[in-house]
This record gives C-alpha cells, structure tokens and sequence, in this order.
C-alpha cells in the first residue's frame, strides 16, 4: 500500500519558506504533507484532492487566510475538514473572525511542536469519528428506507390476499 494511502494528508498552507520548513520537520514524520505557499494554488489543490486537514496562516499575499478557509467552507467537498490556522496575530478579534469562517482551532507562533502535533492529531480523530458517524447515519437511513420498502410490499400483499382478513 502506498505511504499517502496509510497516512493522513495535511495541506499546510504559509508564505514564509521558513515557516513551510518548521511544520515539514516536526510533521512529516506522522503525516503526508501538501506545502503551499500561495492560497490560490492550496484552494485549486484541496478542491481536487481533499486533504483530511489543513494548516493555514492568516497573513498570506492576494488571498488571506480568512477568505481562503471562507472558499474551502464554501466547497461541500472540503466543508467537513479541520481547518487550524497557524498565525502570529494573538488577538481575540482574529480568532473571533476565524472561527466565523469556519476555523477548527488556532496554534499561535511560533509554533510549539508537541502542541503543533497534539493539536493536529486532536483534530484528525475528530474528523475520523465524525466521518464515521455520517457514513453510518446515511447507511441507517438507506436501511430505514429498505425496511420500510419491504414493510410495504408485505402489507400490500397481504392487504391483496382475499384470505387474509383485517
């Protein structure tokens, strides 16, 4: 089985080289990585290949953070996946903006790298128990639909049946 098939894809999301550097040295062990330093391309990549997560600075070029998680929210392929962003800004007013546009988390730099992890892997079994538990609401509704198909035809044969009386 291929290494990207086993592990979970983080699209990660910075426009400082440096930054891109830091989060593939503490998470390319544990995760398939996806490195971005323009949002345009990040957004026409997660649209075509959704990742299980993505890392996002706030403070990009052209297209912020902020519009860029508004376009992924808007996407119904990518509206379920975790979103943290990865910022320098520490004030309530972005946090407050990001959770609006449908952030997950925040991890303020610089980055701590156990935090980064347990923060990243946090959210992953989220989205895992999650996936799970729409995958499984879906497969009960079908069911629901099936039984009540069957449940149907039952009483409308033994409604139909002359010998049958009700």
């Amino acid at each position: 089985m291929e290494e990207s098939a086993v592990r979970p894809t983080i699209l990660v999301v910075d426009d400082a080289p440096e930054n891109l550097m830091i989060m593939e040295a503490i998470l390319a062990k544990y995760f398939s990585l996806k490195l971005f330093n323009e949002s345009k391309e990040a957004l026409d990549y997660a649209f075509e290949n959704p990742p299980d997560l993505i890392l996002l600075d706030i403070m990009m070029p052209n297209i912020d953070g902020f519009e860029t998680c508004r376009r992924l929210k808007a996407n119904p392929k990518l509206v379920d996946i975790p979103v943290i962003f990865i910022t320098s800004k520490n004030e309530d007013e972005y946090e407050e903006m990001g959770f609006s546009v449908g952030a997950s988390d925040f991890i303020h730099k610089p980055i701590n790298a156990p935090i980064l992890v347990a923060r990243v892997k946090t959210h992953l079994k989220i989205k895992l128990v999650m996936d799970y538990l729409r995958n499984e609401n879906v497969r009960l509704q079908n069911s629901k639909k099936q039984s009540s198909s069957e449940l149907i035809k039952v009483i409308k044969i033994l409604w139909d049946n002359p010998f049958v009386k009700f």
